[in-house]
């Protein structure tokens, strides 16, 4: 019972003093020395989530700043319920230290409720995987030295990469106890402490690979593509820009769509066939992870460049003739020895058609007297208050935003996994992280996918302003193969999947201010009251279908 509760208060007093500063917990009785040990802290703030999952993804949303929440829930298949989470931090490189109760090994396999094997649960998503056993005096010494690795592992201080760790930690009963003294902290740092960066690799035969990347780089007809959770720093990719006179084609989530080299409307551009034959590029770099736009992929596919990677967790697209690979600290670097092109009529041709595109866009959108999701990827990009953050999910979502949220338009979106679950449990973990406002734009089925994020939500003093674009379905699937090539009956079966769920009353029933708009002006003065609330916009797919393709239509008409 005292060892018990001695090894949980060491370890979290370890990763207190490194910086850790939030426990998300998920309820639970075989977890109690641990969320003990969490709860009698100054230093860390719990969060309880009824709602696994929900949990998850909430300590997803707090390390996104860089510094892990620690994630604790009770064994069985609670644990289970991790695991979507644990592999968007994993394929996003989020640091998170989580921690699962267990049964001794006595009582595995021998049908003790609510026991399953929790060995290397999350499989490779772990960036390591440690099972300790049951808290022991003789192995006390080295407590503080195995809280030490885990946060190390997880800020990827050792891999370069960070990510989930996983503790697997059993407990006999009693499980209430209280600490004896604690071993003495060890000297060091904490998460603060810059990660050591991977050295990267240089797949070019050349005697000197820094030469080369200057040649390569030193021409005209290239971009910059500039994607999320680079790990770049923003005025690297502007220092590049200027140096190569090239455009930078950069979604919401990549901070750097501010530049005067930026190019934002490039999905319409690109679906323009004359424009997207006249301007394939020789090179392209790009920075972080890929956009969104499909069209943007197979536009890069098909005019065979020479590609460079820069930065980005994990592997990107490995069917991709990637010709160098540069860690994110090189880029700076490279920049330096360029002569520059900038000025060059490449670089204007592209300002010119993004000009002419964003205002075919901006026309078309002001055409319509209802509010369509293009206008509400629009409206909330130009109303989003500076002092807020943006989370969109990986669906419609994402790509409005992208193509039709203007300069303006910057966010965050989960898309290692591009899974829409846990979008909002996500947004609480950031507006706790930062104390800021989040506005969160989801469709109705991601909406509903999360609702266990409502639970409490009205009391955890988070300022969350939710808008849900709602029509009553699957409204991705409407544009692809599916919606044409299948009798409407089977498509609304399978991909449609109409719920008829009331969303201004599931958002009324946790408590929440909750209402529908119709017109991107009361869209706006409701983001501009402080949260928690629920903003409903209702339309129809197959009006959306319109939508999409008469803002197409008009800038094809532009670019002619």
């Amino acid at each position: 019972m005292t060892v018990q509760a001695t090894f949980c208060a060491t370890l979290v007093d370890e990763w207190a003093r490194r910086g850790v500063a939030h426990a998300v917990v998920a309820p639970g009785s075989r977890s109690t020395p641990m969320a003990l040990a969490l709860a009698v802290r100054d230093d860390v703030t719990v969060h309880v989530f009824h709602d696994e999952r929900a949990a998850a993804f909430c300590a997803l949303g707090v390390g996104l700043g860089g510094v892990p929440a620690i994630l604790l829930c009770t064994s069985g298949t609670a644990a289970v319920n991790f695991h979507p989470a644990v592999v968007e931090a994993a394929s996003s490189a989020v640091p998170m230290l989580v921690l699962t109760a267990d049964r001794p090994p006595e009582l595995r396999d021998v049908g003790a409720p609510q026991t399953i094997v929790q060995t290397n649960l999350y499989g490779g998503s772990a960036r390591w995987f440690h099972d300790p056993g049951v808290p022991d005096d003789a192995a006390g010494t080295s407590w503080r030295s195995l809280a030490r690795r885990a946060l190390a592992i997880a800020c990827g201080r050792e891999s370069g990469e960070a990510g989930p760790v996983h503790l697997n930690l059993p407990f006999r009963e009693p499980l209430v106890g209280t600490p004896g003294d604690l071993p003495p902290p060890l000297a060091g740092s904490g998460p603060s402490e810059e990660p050591n960066q991977r050295s990267g690799s240089i797949d070019i035969a050349h005697e000197s690979p820094s030469a080369a990347i200057v040649e390569l780089l030193d021409r005209q007809r290239g971009v910059i593509v500039a994607g999320g959770r680079a790990g770049v720093a923003n005025d690297d990719v502007a220092a590049l820009a200027a140096a190569t006179g090239w455009p930078v084609l950069a979604d919401p989530c990549s901070g750097v769509r501010s530049l005067d080299q930026a190019v934002t409307a490039f999905d319409s551009l690109l679906r323009h066939p004359g424009f997207a034959a006249d301007h394939r590029p020789d090179v392209v770099v790009r920075v972080g992870r890929p956009p969104a736009s499909r069209v943007l992929a197979e536009w890069i596919a098909a005019a065979g460049p020479t590609v460079v990677q820069v930065g980005g967790p994990g592997v990107i697209d490995p069917g991709l003739d990637v010709a160098i690979r540069l860690p994110p600290d090189a880029l700076g670097a490279v920049s330096t020895q360029l002569r520059g092109a900038s000025g060059t009529p490449w670089m204007a041709r592209w300002r010119h058609g993004d000009q002419r595109a964003e205002q075919a866009i901006t026309d078309e959108l002001a055409r319509s007297s209802e509010l369509t999701e293009p206008g509400v990827a629009r409206a909330v990009a130009d109303g989003l208050p500076d002092d807020a953050e943006l989370v969109v999910a990986s669906s419609m979502p994402v790509r409005d935003l992208e193509w039709y949220g203007g300069r303006r338009a910057r966010a965050h979106a989960n898309r290692g996994a591009n899974g829409i679950d846990g979008t909002m449990s996500t947004s609480i973990g950031i507006a706790l992280a930062t104390g800021r406002a989040v506005v969160v734009v989801l469709g109705d089925i991601a909406f509903l996918h999360d609702a266990g994020a409502l639970t409490a939500l009205a009391r955890r003093g988070t300022d969350l302003r939710i808008v849900v674009v709602d029509n009553d379905g699957g409204g991705i699937f409407s544009f692809l193969p599916q919606a044409s090539g299948l009798g409407e009956s089977t498509f609304e079966l399978l991909f449609g999947t109409p719920h008829g769920s009331d969303i201004t009353a599931v958002a009324a029933a946790h408590g929440l201010d909750a209402a529908t708009v119709t017109t991107a002006g009361a869209l706006v003065n409701r983001l501009a009251g402080c949260g928690p609330s629920v903003t409903r916009v209702a339309t129809t797919r197959a009006a959306n279908v319109a939508a999409h393709a008469a803002l197409h239509d008009a800038v094809a008409a532009a670019l002619r």
